[in-house]
């Protein structure tokens, strides 16, 4: 029976000029509606009131906690569901965690739990706590001497990053169930300079957070830092700029096609609603498709839910370095202000976002999200000797994207919706890697990207949770291989190209790795619906294939981070399970997330599915990294298979003439 994500999308108005938005703006009534400024402040005071926040305790997160799946698609306008928060707390003077959901209609406190430190970890660490560290470690003593045996009298010369400590209880005795942070260093000789440039490598800092002390300096004795710069910040730095490139110009005089109804954004055949989280970043929720006969739905949720950057450097000063910048991290409150021309070029519409602070008052970042339309080249084409036909279609896309610095490194996060019914994520990977100083010993695990200065090993592994709905909650997923067939009877010559489905039935069965010999697809099919020839109506995932976590399985990282050791994970939707590292990932126990999820496996097969998918680079870095890295990505597509009875862009009309040329695709 056909499904409905909405109502079925009204007639597009007449188009409007690129203007900006804020996230969920429009629709406040809606449950899946964006946190607004008022909501945020709102549940500040409410926490204020019941004595939650207040004094010397912080808000390390704040978001939507959203309402389970079906009161959502049984929700009608004028209907008011409970509107909840969910806020993860800490107090700076006790180091004591709380995790805390309230009901902002209902003005009480719906959950408060406290945070195991031992058992589960230690909630995000705050802004304010990377000064802390900063200020602790350039005033220790041990530190100071450090610096000055390698030349450095200064240490308001050096940058430090501070950065998430992982979990290493049985290697630094006495960490277990501390707030900490560990401290590299690198130099920065004007205030113009470039540090990443000019590592202070054999040299670490471990500091507890809620001690307000540096409990370690390790010093592995001194290394030459690096003296080459690196500003390619400057002008003429590495050379007078290009002069050969012309005005690029993206214009369209009508102006843009998606526009916004009522929180839907509405492009093309597609309708869905943008919502944005302060961990998660851009969420993209109920995606439909309009056929003709209503809006068709495909992906009910769709999120980068975690990611990690583990590093594969073994030394003792660095063999710690790994960042989940998700759930340490929360890369949705480092999102850039995006600007025309630099990064987004066309007829742009804006989105500014929410961004609740520690102390529960509100930031409003402008231009966060930026959502357009690109040209994709040709859509479809033929030239048909029998019927002296040419036709040629150019296909679109649009864009909804944003960008993030997380430390040394930015990530662009780009949504794609084509024509055609695809759906496409690209991951952007830029910035600067992390350095060091190299050496005989960090030649095996680093590359040389400079004269002495080291680059190490490592990768970036991204999971997207894709909550699935293609025609309805009620789906089963295939795994779909190219196989050789056996010469026989049914293979005389040998030219047969044999194809394999196999049914995930479970959870425990559901943990699947790529395989680009076989050409591995995923297969996401209806059980309530099927096309004109009797067909379940689908949608294929299509992964690029690249490694999965590198470290080995009984390191520690593989065990926080066991989410990465498989391309695919399909769970049975529950709402309790957002992120497949666990809700707490700061210093988290091995084990949290997915491994929890599926440790009494359901059954998959034709219920409420959720697929978590992994992707992403393994970093070999290069000279051409260096001192600024060029885009690097990654990704992953959902293609119909069998959704549509034909090829759905056939009412795509002729291109337009252009620059003085004949009308296109008239031919006799």
């Amino acid at each position: 029976m056909p499904t409905t994500a909405d109502a079925p999308a009204p007639a597009a108005p007449a188009p409007a000029a690129p203007g900006r938005h804020l996230v969920g703006d429009g629709a406040q009534g809606h449950p899946l509606a964006a946190l607004a400024p008022a909501e945020v402040e709102a549940a500040a005071d409410l926490l204020q009131r019941t004595g939650v926040l207040g004094g010397t305790v912080r808000i390390s997160y704040l978001g939507l906690e959203e309402p389970p799946k079906q009161e959502v698609l049984s929700w009608a306008p004028g209907r008011e569901l409970p509107r909840l928060v969910r806020a993860l707390l800490v107090d700076t003077a006790s180091g004591a965690c709380e995790d805390v959901v309230a009901d902002l209609r209902g003005g009480t406190l719906v959950r408060r739990d406290d945070v195991d430190p031992v058992a589960a970890g230690q909630v995000p660490l705050l802004p304010e706590e990377h000064a802390l560290v900063r200020e602790l470690v350039a005033a220790d003593p041990r530190w100071v001497a450090a610096l000055a045996a390698r030349g450095i009298t200064d240490p308001s010369t050096v940058c430090l990053a501070a950065l998430s400590a992982g979990r290493y209880d049985e290697v630094f005795a006495g960490e277990s169930g501390r707030r900490l942070a560990r401290v590299l260093a690198h130099h920065q000789p004007t205030p113009d300079a470039l540090p990443w440039a000019h590592p202070v490598d054999g040299l670490v800092a471990h500091v507890d957070l809620r001690e307000r002390c540096v409990t370690e300096v390790v010093d592995t004795g001194v290394l030459p830092i690096p003296a080459e710069s690196g500003d390619y910040h400057v002008p003429g730095a590495f050379g007078p700029e290009r002069t050969t490139q012309r005005p690029l110009l993206v214009t369209q005089p009508e102006g843009p096609s998606p526009w916004f109804s009522d929180g839907l954004l509405h492009w093309e055949k597609w309708s869905l609603r943008v919502g944005y989280d302060m961990r998660e970043g851009l969420v993209l929720h109920q995606l439909g498709f309009d056929d003709g006969g209503g809006t068709r739905s495909v992906v009910y949720r769709a999120s980068v839910a975690e990611m990690v950057v583990p590093y594969g450097d073994p030394s003792p000063i660095r063999f710690w370095q790994n960042y989940f910048d998700t759930g340490e991290y929360q890369l949705g409150r480092l999102v850039n202000s995006l600007e025309l021309g630099c990064d987004c070029l066309g007829e742009i519409t804006y989105l500014d976002v929410t961004v609740p602070q520690a102390d529960g008052s509100v930031r409003v970042l402008p231009n966060a999200v930026c959502i357009h339309e690109e040209d994709t080249g040709v859509l479809w084409k033929h030239t048909e000797e029998f019927t002296r036909s040419s036709e040629v279609r150019r296909g679109r896309r649009l864009v909804i994207s944003s960008f993030v610095t997380v430390g040394n490194y930015d990530y662009g996060f780009y949504w794609y919706l084509y024509l055609d019914g695809t759906i496409e994520l690209e991951v952007k990977a830029t910035g600067i890697v992390f350095t060091a100083v190299y050496d005989e010993r960090a030649s095996a695990y680093a590359s040389e990207v400079a004269p002495g200065l080291a680059a190490p090993y490592h990768q970036h592994l991204f999971c997207a949770r894709l909550d699935m709905a293609v025609d309805g909650v009620r789906n089963v997923v295939d795994e779909i291989d190219v196989v050789p067939v056996p010469l026989g009877p049914q293979n005389p010559h040998g030219n047969a190209i044999g194809r394999r489905a196999t049914r995930l039935r479970t959870e425990a069965d559901a943990q699947r790795d790529a395989d680009d010999r076989a050409d591995r697809t995923w297969r996401i099919a209806s059980t309530e619906r099927t096309n004109r020839l009797g067909q379940p109506t689908s949608y294929v995932l299509v992964p690029e294939g690249g490694p999965t976590l590198a470290a080995h399985p009984d390191s520690v990282i593989a065990r926080r981070a066991a989410f990465a050791g498989h391309h695919l994970w399909v769970t049975r939707y529950d709402p309790a399970e957002r992120y497949p590292a666990g809700d707490i990932v700061n210093q988290s126990a091995p084990g949290a997330g997915l491994p929890a999820f599926v440790a009494d496996p359901q059954s998959v097969d034709g219920e409420d599915v959720v697929l978590w998918h992994t992707f992403g680079l393994t970093h070999f870095p290069r000279t051409e990294d260096w001192p600024i890295m060029p885009v690097d990505s990654c990704g992953f597509a959902l293609k119909p298979s069998g959704f549509f009875d034909r090829n759905p862009t056939l009412d795509v009309p002729r291109p337009a003439a252009a620059h003085g040329s004949p009308a296109c695709c008239e031919h006799p």
